[in-house]
C-alpha cells in the first residue's frame, strides 16, 4: 500500500507527530490529534482540512 520508507518520513501536518498506517480503513492515523488522513489511489492526503476526525473511544461506532 505505502512504501515503508515513505511512511517513516511522513508526519501529521497539524502536530508534526508520528502517523500510523491502518490498512483496514486505508489511512494514516495521528493518535495525538485523533485524525485520519485517507489514502486515495495509493497517495496519502496529508491536508488538515481533508482529515477525518476519529470518534471518541466511548462512541460505539468509532473508526478505530
Amino acid at each position: 500500500m505505502i512504501d515503508k520508507k515513505l511512511l517513516e518520513i511522513l508526519a501529521c501536518p497539524k502536530c508534526k507527530g508520528d502517523v500510523e498506517l491502518v490498512e483496514e480503513i486505508s489511512g494514516l492515523v495521528c493518535r495525538n490529534c485523533k485524525l485520519l488522513y485517507e489514502i486515495k489511489d495509493g497517495i496519502p492526503v496529508m491536508l488538515i482540512d481533508k482529515a477525518v476526525p476519529l470518534m471518541d473511544q466511548r462512541d460505539k461506532d468509532q473508526i478505530i
